[in-house]
């Protein structure tokens, strides 16, 4: 029997290990720049064309290379960062495995113009698909210069798979803003189509920050610093005031190399705890300096998640650091339990405890053209009489019908028939939450958001199907910044969102105005349902078992639904609960989750008699 198992080629070992490092342009991007960091260069220019399908360019003043190193920087595991294991435990660089270069060569054609300071001239390398072309000196500047040309042009099935221009585009700025925050010593130039995108110049790293994400972002940012034995913490918090309900500008950085670590994002939403709403999610650029002993990044193709020897203990220490900043800057509302500053409420004597007694004159007739001469009045004695029935002026008021109203809950007449086929049911909110309603079984309790969310879903995904929509203008449009990375989106999806009823323009600057709003939306605060919609559909945008039509209207149906803590008015819950019974799915929400729930008389029951 011969033998089965064979050395894959080169070519081949390379398109694997592409595979795992080079998902889209975006990580092309990622890996060009951090090599350049690692060059020691002061200025580094990315030029892009068709967000990366066509060219990738990225150019630095740095060390640059020898005829040698140029020609072994594309072998496979060929690297100046480690010379053994022990190494990969003190990495104070980008990269350190060798292999970006050899997985961007295999599935794409690359030139190298490389000169080493100092020397007269440079090295130029052609490769195609793993192959080395051309190889030969050349007039160029210090530093290097990587032209990556029709990106995975030997793999179709990869090519197939990406998204949009804007979609890549975004990702690009992504990852383009992940290492430029971290390095605000070096001036970077972000250029896609000949269009200038960033021109950051070398600044402090709060000046990154609003170089980056706009001005606006400045008056949110609060200092952040600790050190300790383990951890030195640096950076800055988001005031609660601008806390959004999507994620957008969460960054942690270790040793400058940012880093995914939903372990330590937690300690730093439990800081906030209780000053801001469940629902809301502040902005925070935290960066911590660890000994490299004690730190393993080497866990994952894009070195992203890395591991701490001491997680517990720094997950203290950062959530400790938040909030020392939350109280220090006096984010949230101090609680003084002197009793300095406590103001003092007087209390009535004796001759206001009782209700002053009114006389007044029945037979007093302001019509008359009679003089008239007011009686003597005072308040010492009952009136001669009193107006007859006065009590019938409050007979609608009980009290049960005011702690009815101070609790929160309010009624409605629905029309909807229930299951005892009966014409009319009374419909009851409870804590802005949920309505219910008698029924023959029992009490059936609905989900207000969940099911205006399944009654927008059903209507936007029949809107995008028909390529028609209900939109409600704005008299004065809403003005919205957002980062690069938010507007690429929209602009993927203007027009789709049209059919939903979503219209907006775009006022440069990383400003949006909303022009014009779903109809049937509940959701009155325009930069919310933008918020909303956009992290929603970022986390539905890799589910393969929906379609781009079902991906969009569930987000959007999700952002524009009833928000909990709505007070609904008698019509409203009556439209709700009829239009409901109306869907195809009336029981799930878009997201699978339950809207409809019946609490059956057996079960009232048990928890009365029990």
């Amino acid at each position: 029997m011969p033998d089965i198992i064979k050395l894959l080629p080169d070519s081949v070992a390379n398109q694997i290990a592409a595979g795992e490092v080079i998902q889209r342009p975006a990580s092309v991007v990622k890996e060009l720049t951090e090599n350049a960091v690692d060059s020691g260069a002061t200025e580094i220019t990315i030029l892009i064309k068709d967000a990366g399908r066509t060219v990738i360019q990225v150019t630095d003043n740095g060390s640059g290379m020898s005829e040698t190193d140029a020609r072994l920087c594309f072998e496979r595991h060929a690297t100046s960062k480690i010379t053994s294991a022990d190494d990969l435990f003190a990495i104070h660089t980008k990269g350190f495995r060798g292999e970006a270069l050899a997985s961007i060569a295999a599935i794409s054609m690359v030139e190298l113009k490389s000169r080493k300071r100092g020397d007269e001239t440079g090295t130029f390398i052609s490769i195609s698909g793993s192959k080395v072309e051309k190889q030969e000196q050349v007039a160029c500047q210090e530093g290097t210069s990587v032209s990556v040309k029709n990106l995975f042009y030997n793999v179709p099935a990869r090519r197939k798979f990406l998204k949009t221009e804007n979609t890549e585009l975004r990702h690009i700025i992504n990852e383009f803003e992940r290492v430029a925050i971290a390095h605000s010593s070096i001036r970077f130039i972000l250029i896609n189509n000949d269009r200038e995108i960033f021109n950051l110049p070398v600044t402090n790293q709060r000046q990154r920050i609003i170089g980056l994400f706009g001005k606006n972002i400045n008056q949110a940012l609060v200092n952040i610093e600790t050190t300790t034995s383990l951890i030195t913490i640096t950076g800055f918090i988001g005031k609660p005031e601008f806390a959004r309900k999507t994620f957008g500008e969460q960054y942690f950085f270790v040793n400058n190399r940012f880093m995914k670590h939903p372990y330590f994002h937690k300690a730093v939403m439990e800081a906030f705890e209780n000053v801001l709403p469940a629902d809301a999610i502040p902005s925070y650029f935290i960066f911590l300096q660890a000994d490299p002993a004690s730190i393993d990044v080497n866990i994952h193709p894009t070195k992203t998640e890395i591991k701490f020897e001491n997680e517990r203990e720094i997950w203290q220490i950062i959530h400790a650091a938040v909030r020392e900043a939350i109280g220090k800057f006096n984010i949230s509302p101090p609680m003084d339990f002197n009793n300095e500053g406590i103001i003092d409420i007087p209390v009535a004597d004796n001759r206001f405890r009782n209700a002053p007694e009114i006389d007044i004159d029945p037979g007093f007739n302001p019509f008359s053209n009679e003089s008239y001469q007011r009686p003597n009045l005072s308040f010492d004695r009952p009136p001669a009489s009193l107006p007859r029935n006065w009590e019938t002026l409050y007979s609608g008021i009980s009290s049960d019908d005011r702690e009815e109203a101070q609790s929160g809950i309010s009624f409605g007449s629905g029309g909807e028939e229930s299951d005892n086929k009966e014409a009319s049911e009374t419909l009851m909110q409870i804590k802005q939450r949920y309505i219910i309603c008698p029924v023959k079984s029992g009490l059936m309790l609905i989900d207000q958001k969940r099911a205006h969310e399944r009654i927008l879903y059903e209507k936007f995904l029949a809107a995008l199907e028909n390529n028609s929509a209900s939109t409600q203008k704005s008299l004065f449009p809403i003005t919205v910044e957002l980062n690069k990375g938010d507007v690429a989106l929209l602009s993927d999806l203007e027009e789709e969102l049209r059919f939903t009823g979503l219209e907006i323009s775009y006022l440069g600057n990383n400003t949006i105005s909303v022009t014009g709003y779903p109809s049937d939306a509940m959701n009155d605060n325009p930069a919310e349902v933008i918020e909303i919609f956009i992290e929603e559909y970022k986390s539905t945008g890799n589910d393969p078992g929906l379609s781009s039509r079902e991906k969009l209207a569930r987000s959007m149906s999700r952002a524009a639904a009833i928000p909990y803590g709505k007070t609904l008015s008698i019509r409203e819950m009556d439209n709700l609960f009829n239009t409901l019974f109306t869907c195809s799915s009336p029981n799930w929400s878009p997201t699978g989750k339950p809207v409809v729930n019946i609490i059956t008389l057996e079960e009232l029951d048990k928890r009365i008699n029990r």
